[in-house]
């Protein structure tokens, strides 16, 4: 016998009028899998993403991918984790926004004792994200300045406190004056706004004409061109995600042009393959967290049945730092 929920669903691809609170039966967990009682889920831009259809996962399916909470029961098989166990997650298959679920263990990590659910929940996706961006996909020694877009997003103001901790200096981009300070607060070097300024004029000044070498774009379509612009020759464009939208029918002669250069799209699941890989990048997270070197900025708070105002925020770019349901 399963356990009945409540989970948010989607029937059909559109606006935040298409997802809707049910009740659901969670299955006592399989094989390999552990049982959450959820405290805090995380919310993304890959959320809007599924839920409007640029992602696609067979229909109807739940969204969210991040949370935190108390194993309640665990499947054979399953060897580190017991009941009562404090666990995290930022890769799962999708259906986060839920009170109960299951997930499969190799994806939890074991939560210390100094880290809430919420600031769990808030930074295992984009913590994650920012480790494997850093120290795995282009693996920054210190010393390097580096662009880094959309600066005081969720992703951003972490990427802004790592990058200090190792020495980097982040030139960042925000839409504001408010979301300029808010980086800075947070350990950007130099913030340019790409709304007033010239991004790659500001980028050639500050680096007296030398270019980056890495341009750590999250952005898409609208800065695709501007980020390859901002680098030194074989420099490395990472585009790992698209809030302004893909990046496509890109003409390959224009690394060239522009210096050798090279791109690559990477995702997080590629580089956390194992369960040991997923610990790893997690405790170095964690660890910096509890060092205060990272300070984890949860400016909004939503309830599972705002589901659709926090979407329609996140889409709006009105927020700041991470968002999170509270579910406790």
């Amino acid at each position: 016998m399963g356990t009945l929920t409540k989970a948010i669903r989607i029937e059909q691809h559109g606006g935040t009028e298409v997802m809707n609170m049910v009740e659901v039966e969670v299955p006592a967990p399989g094989d390999l899998e552990i049982t959450v009682a959820q405290k805090a889920v995380g919310l993304n831009f890959i959320d809007i993403y599924f839920r409007t259809g640029l992602y696609k996962s067979p229909l109807p399916h739940g969204l969210g991918f991040e949370g935190a909470g108390e194993v309640v029961a665990v499947g054979k098989g399953v060897k580190r984790f017991k009941v009562g166990d404090r666990v995290a997650y930022g890769q799962s298959p999708i259906g986060a926004y839920a009170y109960l679920r299951n997930v499969p263990a190799v994806q939890a990590v074991k939560l210390p004792k100094g880290i809430s659910y919420e600031q769990a929940a808030a930074m295992m996706l984009k913590g994650l994200t920012v480790q494997y961006l850093f120290r795995q996909t282009y693996r920054l020694q210190g010393g390097e300045t580096i662009l880094f877009h959309a600066a005081a997003g969720g992703v951003g103001l972490i990427a802004c406190q790592w990058a200090k901790a190792l020495g980097v200096k982040v030139i960042g981009t925000a839409s504001n004056q408010e979301k300029m300070d808010l980086a800075l607060k947070h350990g950007a070097w130099k913030m340019i706004n790409y709304s007033t300024e010239n991004v790659v004029e500001r980028v050639l000044e500050l680096t007296k004409g030398k270019k980056v070498p890495v341009v750590y774009d999250g952005v898409g379509k609208d800065t695709w061109e501007m980020s390859l612009d901002c680098l030194e020759p074989r420099g490395l464009m990472v585009s790992y995600g698209n809030a302004s939208g893909a990046v496509d029918n890109v003409n390959i002669g224009i690394l060239a042009a522009k210096g050798s250069l090279y791109v690559t799209r990477p995702t997080l699941a590629t580089h956390v393959t194992t369960q040991e890989k997923m610990q790893a990048a997690a405790d170095e997270l964690f660890d910096l967290v509890l060092k205060k070197k990272i300070q984890l900025r949860i400016d909004q708070r939503y309830t599972l049945d705002q589901v659709g105002q926090a979407h329609t925020d996140l889409a709006s770019r009105k927020t700041t730092g991470a968002s999170v349901f509270v579910l406790e």
